[in-house]
């Protein structure tokens, strides 16, 4: 390892005519092994360190580096020497406060949108939303190496990695009066009852599901390497995957609104046969960081190459740092009825699911929460972050709810819980998401934060609270994760066009971390199933691929790495008494239970 960092260095020295000396060398290898994590960033750092010396020659000898290395380490000593804690490595964003980006498909670059968005945008604002969209898929895809056309005529048949090649997209309007196979990219819609389209930004077309369907799809290890293509066959409602002769199976759910690339050919009836499909390739995250120029996605500001390295290293050292993580706190749950169920009627499994059972409800919900503060107050080292995701009521706070004086009081009661732990108070910074049935203008996705009349009174016992929106991001360091509360599973499940197939796996949770990650967007339902904001679009999408996605959802607990990206639903905590204790740094989830 170590030779390789020395050609490295070397490399980047005479790339910027400098000749080193061998104790130089080994002066600049000292100063490169304190992070090992981030080799390149340390030795560009320096380099431009020493850029600004004034140097008697361009012969890099151990005296001009050891200067140079005196100066970062002074620089490093200061900062750690200066006031700071967790409270500062821990940055909230609201989802109306990020900066929105468009892709220039001509100019091949992205842009950032200038002026204020209103919230009732006009009708061209809901056709900007798709296409936002279908850009920011289609110039990841134009990246992939299977969507690239070689520069050279090869013999496919020379490299394993060429057999998989699948070919340039072409435009659907291009797709008439053309014979063969083209493959093309798009939304799937419903333009009419019981008929689906392909779309993209030059036209639509209807296409045809009905005969034996193959699914080319990109395999992925789990540090985000393209393995293979994966070829899977539909008939009969049912997706099969097979490569080397050993079956396979995709994961994720196809639905309305979303992209899919697709190879196929155009019938006489003007119908697209589509033969291969499936979800665009994902994307490394580090790959993305590198084409967008140093533009702000995640709405946390640029950082320099130092302060970067500087994070990074701060980061490492956080081992103790803990984010807790619970969702629905039902404030109001004071009365127990026994025996009261109710049930939701699974269309796949044909089957009845007991979604609401009052017999667990036995001990209150806020005796629950103060067990669990409790509990956290008495540890040697408090968590840094405890994150309330919404709903904070057990009854959707709609038109018919009248009790919001009830719910103010019941907030100014966990104020005074958390007060009581002076521990907690003090170290421990507190974040409220709402949830999907709290109190707000309306249903439309991204919802602003709770009303301050509910809130006033909890902040004036916890001045650390911090009331987000709902999605909302978090960068802890150089970390971004988003904490996201809204029961996606059951309506993503009860949208698909065709049921999940269970061959690769039969955890309903896995397929929808699949599809929102190959999607970038952390809702790709139709929009009269869940309303986005169309002006706001932009604050659901996943791109670059953040470290940490959060689901919050009524389901059971789970967690699942996808590609190198940590997701994990923390439970329902009024329901099963579960939540999660989460370590950014080594990136663990620890699930808990009362």
């Amino acid at each position: 390892m170590s030779g390789q960092t020395r050609k490295k260095i070397q490399k980047k020295l005479k790339i910027r005519g400098y000749s080193l000396k061998t104790d130089g060398l080994d002066e600049i290898l000292s100063f490169v092994n304190r992070f090992q994590d981030a080799e390149d960033e340390a030795i560009d750092l320096l380099l431009d360190q020493l850029d600004y010396q004034s140097l008697k020659s361009s012969i890099i000898d151990k005296e001009a580096v050891h200067q140079v290395v005196s100066l970062l380490l002074e620089a490093e000593a200061a900062e750690e020497e200066s006031p700071s804690s967790s409270h500062s490595s821990i940055r909230v964003v609201d989802a109306f406060l990020i900066p929105k980006f468009r892709y220039d498909p001509i100019k091949k670059h992205f842009f950032q949108h200038a002026g204020s968005l209103p919230i009732h945008g006009e009708a061209s604002a809901k056709a900007a939303l798709y296409r936002d969209r279908l850009l920011l898929l289609f110039q990841r895809v134009s990246r992939d190496q299977h969507f690239i056309k070689p520069a050279f005529d090869t013999d496919v048949d020379t490299s394993p990695s060429c057999q998989f090649m699948v070919g340039q997209l072409s435009t659907i309007q291009s797709l008439v009066g053309q014979r063969g196979r083209r493959w093309v990219m798009g939304v799937i819609s419903q333009l009419e009852d019981g008929h689906f389209y392909l779309e993209d930004l030059t036209a639509a077309v209807e296409i045809d599901f009905s005969k034996a369907i193959s699914f080319d799809l990109i395999a992925y290890s789990n540090n985000g390497e393209c393995l293979c293509l994966l070829q899977i066959k539909l008939k009969k409602n049912e997706i099969i995957a097979f490569f080397d002769s050993q079956y396979k199976i995709t994961t994720g759910f196809f639905t309305e609104n979303t992209i899919i690339v697709a190879e196929g050919e155009m019938l006489s009836e003007g119908i697209f046969q589509v033969i291969t499909c499936g979800f665009p390739p994902l994307e490394n995250r580090d790959k993305s960081l590198k084409v967008l120029a140093g533009h702000d996605f995640f709405g946390c500001g640029t950082l320099t190459k130092e302060e970067t390295l500087r994070l990074a290293d701060l980061e490492k050292r956080a081992v103790n740092d803990m984010f807790v993580v619970l969702s629905d706190i039902w404030l109001d749950n004071e009365q127990v009825i026994d025996g009261l169920k109710f049930f939701r009627y699974d269309p796949f499994s044909e089957e009845l699911d007991v979604i609401y059972n009052n017999v667990l409800f036995v001990e209150k919900v806020m005796e629950k929460l103060e067990t669990v503060l409790n509990g956290f107050e008495n540890v040697e080292i408090v968590p840094s972050l405890f994150v309330f995701m919404g709903d904070f009521c057990s009854h959707p706070c709609n038109l018919s709810f009248h009790s919001f004086s009830s719910l103010r009081l019941q907030f100014g009661k966990l104020g005074r819980m958390i007060e009581a732990h002076p521990r907690l108070k003090e170290q421990s910074k507190f974040l409220f998401i709402p949830g999907p049935n709290d109190t707000g203008p309306s249903t439309v996705l991204p919802r602003c934060a709770l009303p301050k009349y509910l809130t006033e009174e909890l902040q004036k016992h916890v001045p650390n609270a911090i009331f987000s929106s709902n999605p909302c991001r978090v960068k802890f360091y150089t970390q971004e994760m988003v904490f996201f509360r809204q029961d996606l599973l059951y309506r993503m499940r009860r949208s698909c066009l065709i049921p999940p197939s269970t061959e690769e796996t039969d955890d309903p949770f896995e397929h929808l971390v699949a599809t929102i990650t190959h999607q970038s967007h952390l809702c790709p339902l139709p929009l009269f199933v869940q309303p986005i904001i169309w002006n706001y679009d932009h604050c659901l999408h996943l791109y670059p691929t953040p470290h940490t996605i959060v689901l919050g959802d009524r389901s059971e607990q789970k967690a699942f790495k996808y590609t190198g990206i940590t997701c994990f639903n923390p439970g329902s905590f009024s329901d099963d008494s579960t939540f999660v204790a989460y370590r950014p740094c080594t990136q663990e989830v620890e699930f808990s239970a009362l």
